[in-house]
């Protein structure tokens, strides 16, 4: 009997081991790209100059590779959030923004996927997605690593958002005293990237932005 019971007991401590780790182990996981109207890697002079006058606009674009959100599969969808406060968007930890964004779900997406996709974007971006204006549906096209490099990346969506990124050169180092000023604005894995080109042609904000040559995105990966 006292053999019995400590089996049981064996049993029972294992099962709730196992239902933990299932609790803390990331449920969805892929590709992140970010990038902003003010630099986020560069010198602190350059970043002083642009502080209440620029920064106060982001494109945040998850590329989920896998996993479940809100008990509904996302395997290869992916979410693009908008995003627009009235401040210079720095760090968030010590600074934190509120704001409103537009949201763009895969085109792909059903009922349920929308749902959970909205969901997965403004719990990634937390108080920075505090009003959602607009959601909007569209195809959209993600490439990442595309020429090889661990900076190279490129969104498209017909009319809405374009971006294409390349990793730093020798020429991109303007004062030589450039580091990762701002952290990503979601809680991510990422890395400073160089921008070609950002722009965001669609309506929901009240403006439409272009940010060209730039020292303005991240690139990374996330889990949750």
């Amino acid at each position: 009997m006292r053999k019995t019971l400590l089996t049981g007991a064996l049993l029972a401590a294992m099962a709730i081991s196992v239902a933990a780790a299932k609790q803390t182990s990331p449920t969805i996981s892929g590709e992140y790209l970010e990038v902003r109207s003010c630099d986020v890697f560069t010198g602190p002079c350059f970043a002083n100059a642009e502080m209440g006058l620029t920064g106060k606009e982001a494109i945040l674009v998850w590329k989920i590779r896998q996993g479940v959100w809100r008990g509904t599969a996302l395997d290869g969808m992916n979410v693009i959030a908008v995003v627009q406060t009235d401040d210079t968007l720095g760090d968030l930890r010590y600074q934190p923004r509120t704001g409103k964004a537009v949201l763009i779900v895969d085109s792909r997406a059903d009922a349920q996927q929308i749902f959970a996709l909205t969901d997965l974007a403004k719990s990634m971006a937390g108080r920075l997605i505090s009003e959602v204006t607009e959601v909007k549906t569209s195809s959209i096209e993600m490439n990442v690593g595309g020429c090889g490099k661990a900076g190279c990346a490129s969104v498209k969506v017909p009319g809405l958002v374009a971006i294409s990124t390349r990793c730093f050169g020798d020429e991109d180092h303007v004062c030589g005293n450039e580091e990762t000023f701002y952290p990503p604005l979601a809680d991510v894995t990422a890395h400073p990237a160089y921008t070609e080109v950002a722009s965001y042609t669609g309506t929901g904000l009240g403006l439409t932005w272009k940010s060209i040559g730039a020292r303005s995105a991240f690139l990374g990966t996330f889990t949750r």
